[in-house]
């Protein structure tokens, strides 16, 4: 009886390579890279993965909080790149000879950076009332907020006497902040991978256990129901898009510190990663699904094959065209296991 429920239990073979599809994909691109060059399997360059895909599972966390209630975030990219003009901005030595502010007194790293996320969260909020108060949906509010936001990073970014050039010169204190590391050896870990994990923590607590999560689910889940059973739903959703920018405010400055510089085009598209990083983690765009294990899956496996693609030499175009196939396999996965529940 027991071997009988087991066998009418189990997975079809089929539905098993279908629903880990998207792994298998992304395993045997991984297998091709390092057929292609086994030098990619280094401590070095896992290292810079990690690094890069901190600054990346930081936003993710961002956008994965928002596709849960059945949002999304298309200014993300840009909340980064105002965070990263703002930041780098107020955290420029004072012997650089092209500072933004040429008499600003040296300023503590954490009030910049403080500074960037307070404005970005005003964004979040700002898109959040658009999309719960208002009702416009997700995609155009956000799409608005992006040409916004992008208007106003340009304008920030373009100011006289210096005019639209790189901020660059940072703080050294800055520039340590970021790209410092722990450890000895090549067993070294990067501060920015200690921030994104802190995040990472903090957000899996929030998630999984507070009263906010909890809501956030039910509202992804089904937003009339919980409505109805008393969660304030307008309140959550400015939340939780407001965290969100605070998350993109962070994460900018941290972006700003990586590369050493900002531009108003610094953060351009990183919402398209951070979401297709999410979904190959296992977010429905259903609203309602979605862990931060998951999403950390999902960012560190599309940080291997973007950086692996640049390792081997592959034209960036032509990484475009993989990007865009990998999100819209991810989602034809999602919508077909969505239609099956139904």
């Amino acid at each position: 009886m027991e071997n009988g429920k087991a066998i009418k239990n189990k997975m079809p073979l089929g539905q098993l390579l279908m629903n880990n599809a998207i792994y298998i994909v992304l395993v045997a691109l991984f297998i091709v890279i390092i057929a292609i060059d086994p030098t990619f399997l280094s401590v070095d360059n896992f290292r810079n993965i990690l690094a890069q895909a901190s600054t990346r599972m930081i936003i993710a966390l961002g956008i994965g909080g928002i596709l849960i209630v059945q949002g999304t975030d298309l200014s993300a990219g840009r909340t980064v790149g105002l965070a990263a003009v703002v930041s780098a901005s107020l955290l420029q030595a004072t012997d650089y000879a092209y500072r933004m502010y040429p008499h600003l007194q040296r300023l503590p790293i954490w009030v910049p950076i403080l500074v960037a996320i307070v404005v970005c969260a005003i964004v979040g909020l700002l898109n959040g009332i658009i999309v719960a108060v208002f009702k416009v949906p997700p995609f155009i509010a956000t799409l608005g907020m992006m040409l916004i936001v992008y208007g106003a990073t340009s304008t920030y970014f373009d100011r006289p006497p210096l005019g639209a050039q790189p901020i660059g010169g940072l703080d050294k204190a800055f520039s340590k902040f970021v790209l410092g590391s722990v450890g000895t050896g090549n067993l070294r870990i990067p501060y920015l991978v200690i921030y994104a994990a802190i995040v990472t923590i903090l957000m899996w607590i929030l998630w999984n256990k507070t009263r906010f999560g909890k809501n956030m689910y039910a509202i992804g889940g089904n937003p009339e129901a919980s409505a109805v059973s008393g969660v304030n739903v307008i309140k959550y959703l400015v939340l939780i898009y407001a965290l969100a920018g605070a998350l993109f405010g962070f994460a900018g400055a941290l972006e700003a510190g990586r590369v050493g510089s900002a531009t108003n085009n610094t953060g351009n598209m990183y919402e398209m990663d951070a979401i297709a990083a999410c979904v190959v983690g296992g977010v429905s765009i259903y609203g309602g699904i979605g862990t931060v294990p998951g999403i950390l899956t999902g960012v560190l496996i599309f940080q291997v094959i973007n950086y692996g693609l640049a390792f081997i030499g592959i034209n960036p175009y032509l990484q475009y065209i993989v990007k865009g196939l990998i999100i819209v396999f991810a989602v034809a996965i999602d919508i077909r296991k969505y239609i099956k529940k139904k």
